[in-house]
């Protein structure tokens, strides 16, 4: 006769040789998968080290590239614009060592660089909006006439137009005490930094940084695109040249190229912050003279390269 210990016994070593198939079997299978993780996360390595390396020589080649554009700049600009005037107007964002690169590559165009006057943070403060355009409308000089536009970019653009650029004969606009009146209020209220000396110029370039970011980044954009704009209405022409990212709806490049009015007369320019793009940004002001526009740059809304080279 079977007794009760003899089927306890029994049914303890059931589940003995259960439990032990089940940790021998989970062994084998994690094993597999350990050895399968591991044979993925080697191929995903060589992935990841030839992407690498792909990228530092695409890298390798693109300085090179800059550093050739950055050698024939100043013969590839050469007497392009001999004899004439032009005024930089710097956003807060713009990189100084842009504008210095941009300054020299105009002067061996032949052009002679006027001034430069800088645009503060609070120029494009939406915040400041109304303070802006209060001080637009009491320097305004006598002859001259403000757009209906109500913008403070449209409308500070045209102030600092008849402050900044000629007019027909190559004559300045203002008088030269009105002038200094207009730059003395809008630095005295915090809106521009004025270098020594500026005087009225025939063309203009505003260089801008990248991307704008933070709040309020597309009125901001806004406020230098139409700024710009009027700028380049209120002389003989104006090029505006932006950083990597200004090409972007939140750069004041691409505000401008969602634009069909305003790219018909001010030229764009997306990659200042490389050699070509400023041998660019010369041609294009150049292209100004002529009466022509033009969407420049790698951006997917650029028309072009350069000049001359669109599609």
């Amino acid at each position: 006769m079977i007794s009760l210990r003899y089927h306890v016994v029994s049914v303890a070593a059931v589940f003995l040789a259960l439990a032990v198939g089940v940790v021998l079997g989970s062994t084998a299978i994690s094993g597999r998968l350990l050895s399968g993780l591991t044979d993925d996360n080697s191929a995903l390595g060589r992935e990841l080290a030839a992407s690498q390396e792909e990228r530092n020589a695409l890298d390798a080649r693109l300085a090179g590239a800059d550093r050739f554009a950055g050698a024939v700049g100043p013969l590839a600009v050469a007497g392009r614009l001999t004899d004439r005037t032009v005024v930089l107007v710097t956003t807060a964002d713009a990189d100084p060592d842009d504008r210095d690169a941009l300054a020299e590559l105009l002067r061996s165009a032949g052009a002679v660089v006027t001034g430069e006057v800088q645009l503060t943070e609070a120029f494009a403060d939406p915040d400041k909006a109304d303070q802006l355009l209060n001080v637009v409308a009491r320097m305004q000089p006598a002859g001259t006439q403000l757009p209906t536009a109500a913008d403070p970019g449209t409308r500070a653009g045209a102030l600092l137009g008849a402050v900044l650029l000629t007019g027909e004969g190559g004559k300045p606009q203002a008088g030269e005490a009105e002038a200094a009146a207009a730059l003395g209020a809008l630095a005295g209220a915090g809106f521009v930094k004025q270098g020594q000396a500026v005087r009225p110029a025939q063309l203009a370039v505003v260089l801008t940084g990248g991307a704008v970011d933070g709040d309020s980044a597309g009125d901001r954009a806004a406020v230098v695109a139409r700024f710009a704009t009027q700028l380049d209405r209120s002389g003989g022409g104006a090029v505006l040249a932006g950083g990597t990212g200004s090409a972007d709806g939140t750069g004041a490049v691409g505000v401008v190229r969602a634009d069909t009015a305003a790219t018909s007369v001010l030229s764009t320019v997306d990659n200042l912050d490389t050699a070509a793009g400023r041998v660019v940004a010369v041609l294009a002001l150049r292209e100004q003279l002529d009466g022509q526009a033009g969407r420049y740059g790698v951006a997917g809304n650029a028309a072009g390269v350069a000049p001359g080279a669109v599609g």
